[in-house]
């Protein structure tokens, strides 16, 4: 099919299949991981530092390029990005599975994330272009649920494989499992999704790009590394760095701009008042949502004895509830509005993380599927609603012709957050479990985290709710 611009571009049903199935392939690879870390350290003789590495390279390596592949998207097609990042993901996937030792695999999981990198900002920006009205809120709605249930799936999938040990492989089906997939995503690509990109594409922002890898860096790495080599000082240095970074890049874009030159993060979207809300939703519920299924799988298998097949299979009811939450998200969006689903689902993470603690302390130390169920589907629907609202708000007034930078400034603050997540939560945990010697109470204490963190949410939505309610209100009455 002949490139489009954005005025033009239609996608069909089928053409929404193919970017969602590619859309399974990052998100399920960031938690399939976590219940085959035994596994991996037992085959390639893995210390407890380069499994740290293992889950912290993809992070940082698809927080970093995130914002390149959008504006690549927007320059070169993207289709052919979104299809580059898939057969780079299937090359990685390869080189993960037959990885004889673990530096090896260290470097194929970088690829994985610069290749995730690559797909994932044109799958929101395709959406965003090519669908309108119901049709784009079904979408997002869709989007939002194939990647918060493929999160969760990963730790399922990740269990059945490591057990089923099919063909003497292991660990290693858990990546050899994704070349399928990306097999028949670039079979059906170029029939059902049309390539689009900007009518007037601009150059790369070579400065603004190498200073944000710099500034992403300079979080993520120490914070993942740091707690495992005693906070040196080249570590606390290399954080005490961002700050100065994130400085240079602010400048550095803003003058971008005055120049006539598009930016790679433009500051006219920083100035979106949803966009900037949807940074703070970011920041808050991503890093609660992957530290809580970090530190709550370490529970299951290290604390509670569970083995990689038990606890993928714990988190069974939670996918159900995120499936069937995302499913009602956007009934619910249509009916009572953005904001209020976003409180809403805030308002049943918290009850539901109270009643997990509960549960846990009663059954323990035999927790299995059946007691989860009820806190999971609390937990599962409210995050559903979360998710479905960061990226409704996020991109909803972002216009057209800049949706690959919207999407992918998004998509990096969110997966920047994701990568944080386990290194907050667990860094309580560990301090717990230091002190305590006992993972329920370890468990218990990074959760009444998660919970403030949440409620911090709780209370900036509602303002936010009753800010923009007055104001629409002034506006009409401005304009009677």
């Amino acid at each position: 099919m002949a490139d489009t611009t954005h005025d033009n571009a239609q996608m069909s049903r089928a053409g929404l299949a193919v970017l969602l199935a590619g859309m399974f392939l990052p998100q399920i690879d960031f938690s399939i991981i976590n219940v085959a870390l035994d596994s991996v350290a037992r085959s390639l003789h893995a210390s407890e530092y380069e499994l740290e590495l293992m889950v912290a390279l993809y992070g940082v390596a698809f927080a970093v390029v995130l914002a390149m592949g959008g504006r690549l998207g927007d320059i070169y097609g993207r289709r052919r990005l979104f299809n580059i990042g898939v057969l780079l993901f299937g090359i990685a996937s390869l080189l993960c599975g037959i990885a004889p030792a673990i530096y090896f695999l260290l470097l194929a999981r970088t690829l994985q994330g610069i290749a995730a990198a690559l797909m994932v900002p044109q799958i929101l920006a395709t959406i965003h272009v090519c669908l309108k009205g119901h049709a784009h809120s079904r979408a997002i709605g869709l989007y939002s649920s194939i990647g918060g249930l493929s999160f969760i799936i990963g730790q399922v999938l990740g269990g059945f494989l490591v057990h089923a040990n099919i063909a003497g492989s292991q660990w290693r089906s858990i990546f050899l499992i994704n070349l399928p997939v990306c097999a028949a995503v670039l079979l059906l690509s170029p029939r059902f999704i049309p390539e689009t990109r900007r009518s007037n594409p601009a150059g790369i922002d070579w400065p603004g790009t190498i200073l944000l890898a710099l500034l992403i860096i300079s979080i993520l790495v120490p914070v993942a590394v740091g707690p495992s080599v005693g906070w040196s000082w080249p570590w606390l240095l290399a954080m005490a760095a961002a700050l100065p970074l994130a400085v240079a890049l602010w400048k550095t874009e803003v003058n971008q701009a005055k120049r006539g030159t598009l930016p790679l993060l433009p500051p006219s979207l920083t100035r979106l008042p949803t966009v900037r809300f949807g940074f703070f939703m970011a920041i808050l519920f991503f890093s609660c949502w992957s530290g809580f299924m970090f530190v709550l799988a370490l529970t299951l298998q290290a604390g509670a004895g569970l083995t990689p097949l038990q606890s993928g299979n714990s988190f069974i009811a939670l996918g159900v509830a995120f499936f069937v939450g995302s499913l009602l998200s956007t009934r619910t969006v249509a009916r009572i509005g953005l904001l209020p689903t976003l409180i809403l689902g805030c308002a049943m993470v918290i009850p539901g993380l109270l009643c997990l603690l509960w549960i846990l302390r009663v059954v323990w130390p035999a927790p299995d599927l059946l007691s989860l169920t009820i806190p999971s589907f609390l937990i599962g629907i409210g995050q559903a609603f979360i998710v479905g609202a960061f990226y409704r708000i996020g991109m909803s007034q972002i216009p057209a012709e800049q949706a690959g930078a919207g999407s992918a400034m998004l998509s990096t603050i969110q997966q920047a957050s994701m990568g944080f997540g386990p290194t907050l939560l667990g860094a309580v945990f560990s301090q717990a479990l230091l002190h305590g010697h006992d993972y329920q109470h370890a468990l218990g204490a990074s959760l009444q985290l998660e919970m403030v963190l949440i409620a911090i949410l709780l209370v900036a939505a509602t303002g936010y709710y009753f800010r923009t309610r007055n104001q629409s209100r002034l506006a009409v009455q401005g304009n009677s």
